[in-house]
This record gives C-alpha cells, sequence and structure tokens, in this order.
C-alpha cells in the first residue's frame, strides 16, 4: 500500500507523486484569481512530468481538492479555499495514509514481546507527522506563512543535517 510518508526501517520520505501533488494544489492557489490553470502551465512551471501530473490532477479532482473544466478555457482551479485545504489532504489524496509501516496503519498492527513498545512509538510518530501536516494549509504555503510551531521546528539547526 503506498504512503505518502512511509515509515520503512526509521526512513521517513515523502513521494514524488506527493510532492507534486502538493506543488501542483499550491500553483492553483497562488493563481486562484487567473482562472482555470492549464495542466501543462503547471508541469512547466514546477518542473513536474506533465503525464505523470495528469494522473495526479485527476486523483486530486476526484478526491474533491480542484475542479476541472474542459475547453479552451479549461483547466484545474482549487474546489474549495486553499486556507481549507491541508497539507495533509492534499497527500491523503494522492497517497492513501500520512504513515504507515510495512504498508499498514501503525493502529493495525500488533507486536509481541520485546517489540511491544514499538507501538506506540510508530503511534507518536504517525501523531507528529499528523501534527504537522494538518496544521499547514495551502494558503499557508502560498502565504510565505508557515504557522509558528513548523517555523521553529525548520529554524533548529539540527533539523537540516542528515545524520
Amino acid at each position: 500500500m503506498p504512503g505518502a510518508a512511509r515509515l520503512t526501517m526509521a526512513l521517513m520520505r515523502i513521494s514524488a507523486r506527493a510532492d507534486y501533488a502538493v506543488r501542483a494544489v499550491l500553483e492553483l492557489a497562488v493563481r486562484q484569481g487567473d482562472g482555470p490553470v492549464k495542466a501543462e502551465a503547471i508541469a512547466v512551471t514546477q518542473d513536474i512530468p506533465h503525464k505523470f501530473l495528469e494522473g495526479i490532477l485527476g486523483d486530486l479532482r476526484r478526491g474533491g481538492v480542484v475542479d476541472s473544466r474542459r475547453g479552451g478555457n479549461g483547466g484545474y482551479r482549487l474546489a474549495r479555499d486553499a486556507a481549507k485545504i491541508t497539507v495533509a489532504d492534499v497527500i491523503r489524496t494522492v497517497d492513501g495514509p500520512i504513515v504507515s509501516v510495512r504498508g499498514e496503519r501503525p493502529t493495525e498492527l500488533a507486536y509481541t514481546g520485546s517489540a511491544q513498545p514499538l507501538l506506540p512509538l510508530w503511534i507518536a510518530l504517525r501523531a507528529n507527522v499528523r501534527r504537522i501536516l494538518e496544521g499547514v494549509t495551502i494558503a499557508d504555503i502560498a502565504a510565505d506563512a508557515l504557522p509558528g510551531p513548523v517555523q521553529a521546528l525548520a529554524a533548529e539547526p539540527a533539523a537540516w543535517e542528515n545524520p
């Protein structure tokens, strides 16, 4: 099962699909007053492979994040206000659960013996990832105004280091 932020041997990763989806939705947010935006324009501006983007936009449309209009003046636009779309909404729409362990949601896991303390660790990890991604809207990013707690985390020098 795909996961946008998948836990694999303590490795967190955001899939290319999730990254592209957030960037596409962000591009629509900053162009909100310009009418529908063509997929080609998003692909070029955000350097996203066009065919891959079309599939992502289809998922976002089916998930109620974007609307589309056909025709010469057609394209894509946000289905609701950018302040009501969180980064978590976008990632879940294209990739499913935010954090998974071996392809399963942490709440579906069971450990025995010495591994039992792992479950609350994975649950806590998921809770923290969700707290960040559910607490940041597309409007926040478009306004370059990340919430204070996110800015504080990103300002920590250790956040930029690769151990």
